[in-house]
């Protein structure tokens, strides 16, 4: 071939190549591909929805196509199919859909994980609607607060948006429309149109539905974290966050079986304790299953049948941990808890009740300024410095939970107390009775032998300093 000739035939390649990549700049800078990536099984019934959403909604359909649910053919119908008479099934394209998925849908594959789930706290945790926190969301803040807030992580009522004749609200497609204060919504705890409790969603984002991502902290993170219940600021102030993020490479997030101590030793997450399979049990979807105590109430309580959720929770601790060292935290993590119990909470909830039953202050919530010193001391501190101690975050522990829990406690909420109590000799005895234990006796002073103590360490670590 001529020297002529070859720069011809490199002309002509570089102008194909350069080509190639112009349309591959129109294609994804501009109008978007139709066809699906080539290892994805779509069905028949699915081919419309897909061709039509990667013109209108591509980052959907590029999410489902890298996901465990399109390798199997598990597309679009398959989890938005409805029955002509469901309460929001709706015409579109030729099939009968809902927008919504519930666990009542995903059911139809997933049974006994949605049953598990059911029977959890998290599915129950739309009952925050008509609570304490509630009212102060929706009522004393606004529905929007609320709406955007509280809901978004413990889930809304979904309910439909009716115009004044009574009759739904549809959109250009003939869609439900939803009440904004109810809908988009993925609260864990959502209360669906067809009954059912939850949302899959909340953890397993659509439309990937990733293990990896369940299995990452910072999922667990989107709702508990923050001042009243700041369980992912814990864990990574914990040892355990600490080796997280500095091994993250090796925890094998996206193993298929992903048991603690064969598959991973790197660290634990959320999911590793409360959820994932150990080398002695299997994966639960109850992340109550474990646990030994209940830390949301003013007054923290034992699980029902704790003991035994103890031998479990035991048995993701001693993949890592000797039983000596896990039998000790427990202790350690018990102390603190009925300590806090002793301390505070059970003389609060007692001054709290009589100064309610002597009509000292109203039935209603949080409209006497007691009642919101009361809230932050056990809803706020007292949380923080419980699950300080029940995830080994010892800052929070402390100086975000006991320091603030005993500063609010003795010299705002005693103070007010008092001063409502005056005159009263009822809620009087009541304050003194849940002040008299030994708990409370430095408030009388310092016996001579604890001074003397204090004095002389306080001598010898720092007065040659200075």
């Amino acid at each position: 071939m001529s020297l002529e000739a070859k720069r011809v035939v490199v002309a002509l390649l570089s102008f194909m190549f350069l080509g190639a990549l112009l349309i591959v700049a129109w294609v994804e800078g501009g109008k978007q591909r139709i066809a699906p990536a080539p290892d994805i099984a779509v069905s028949a019934d699915n081919q419309g929805c897909v061709q039509c959403h990667t013109q209108s909604t591509p980052s959907i359909v590029k999410q489902w196509e890298g996901s465990h649910h399109a390798s199997l053919g598990v597309g679009c119908l398959e989890c938005h199919r409805a029955e002509e008479d469901d309460i929001d099934a709706f015409r579109h394209e030729g099939q009968v859909i809902a927008t919504i998925v519930t666990p009542g849908d995903c059911a139809s594959c997933h049974a006994d994980i949605v049953e598990e789930f059911s029977n959890s706290h998290h599915a129950s945790a739309g009952n925050i609607l008509g609570s304490l926190d509630n009212v102060l969301g929706e009522i004393i803040e606004g529905m929007p607060a609320a709406a955007n807030g509280c809901l978004q992580c413990h889930g809304s009522k979904v309910a439909f948006d009716y115009d004044n004749q009574g009759e739904i609200r549809r959109g250009p497609s003939g869609a439900p429309k939803f009440d904004i204060a109810t809908w988009p919504n993925t609260g864990i705890g959502r209360i669906n149109l067809d009954g059912t409790l939850g949302t899959c969603s909340a953890c397993h984002s659509r439309h990937s539905f990733s293990t990896e991502v369940s299995r990452q902290p910072d999922n667990c993170g989107k709702c508990h974290m923050g001042p009243d219940h700041p369980q992912i600021e814990i864990y990574n102030e914990s040892k355990h966050g600490i080796a997280f993020r500095a091994q993250i490479d090796e925890m094998a997030l996206d193993s298929d079986d992903w048991v603690v101590g064969v598959d991973y030793t790197a660290a634990p997450t959320c999911a590793t304790c409360h959820m994932s399979a150990t080398r002695d049990l299997p994966i639960t979807h109850d992340p109550g299953k474990r646990l030994t105590w209940t830390l949301r109430p003013p007054v923290s309580t034992r699980m029902e049948d704790w003991q035994t959720k103890k031998i479990d929770m035991l048995s993701v601790c001693n993949s890592c941990h000797s039983q000596a060292f896990t039998t000790s935290w427990y202790e350690q993590y018990d102390s603190a808890v009925e300590l806090y119990n002793r301390k505070f909470a059970e003389p609060g909830v007692a001054i709290m009740k009589a100064l309610k039953e002597n009509e000292l202050i109203s039935p209603d919530p949080f409209d006497e300024h007691i009642e919101w010193i009361w809230f932050e001391v056990w809803h706020h501190e007292g949380r923080r410095a419980r699950h300080g101690a029940s995830m080994q975050g010892p800052d929070y522990t402390q100086w975000h939970g006991f320091y603030e829990v005993a500063k609010h406690f003795y010299f705002k909420f005693l103070p007010e107390a008092r001063e409502l109590a005056e005159g009263n000799a009822a809620a009087e005895a009541v304050i003194e009775e849940a002040l008299s234990g030994a708990d409370h006796a430095w408030l009388g002073g310092l016996d001579d032998a604890t001074k003397s103590q204090v004095r002389d360490f306080y001598k010898s670590r720092y007065d040659q300093e200075h």
